[in-house]
């Protein structure tokens, strides 16, 4: 086994954990995954799983209320809305 580090992956003391089992949706047939990080009440990963590139978002609010589904599912279209078609990234200004 070699001690050179494998790029991708973090120290376990260093990786990101998250609050119960992640929220699968999909939505206008993009699929995504939701995490809400554990220690850091209000704050969401969405991963595109089925996106043209490994991509996704983060979203950092207030911890009360928890998210909704209809507010994860419009941050998932506000997402996509921004996403240029012709590269699968976000468009540039």
């Amino acid at each position: 086994m070699s001690d050179e580090p494998e790029p991708g992956l973090a120290p376990e003391h260093m990786r990101i954990r998250y609050r119960g089992d992640p929220i699968m949706l999909t939505v206008d047939g993009q699929d995504f995954r939701v995490g809400e990080r554990a220690g850091e009440p209000g704050a969401y990963d969405f991963d595109w799983l089925n996106g043209p590139h490994d991509y996704g978002f983060g979203i950092s609010r207030s911890a009360s209320p928890p998210m909704s589904l209809p507010e994860m599912e419009e941050a998932i279209r506000n997402f996509i809305g921004q996403v240029d078609p012709a590269t699968g990234y976000l468009a540039e200004d």
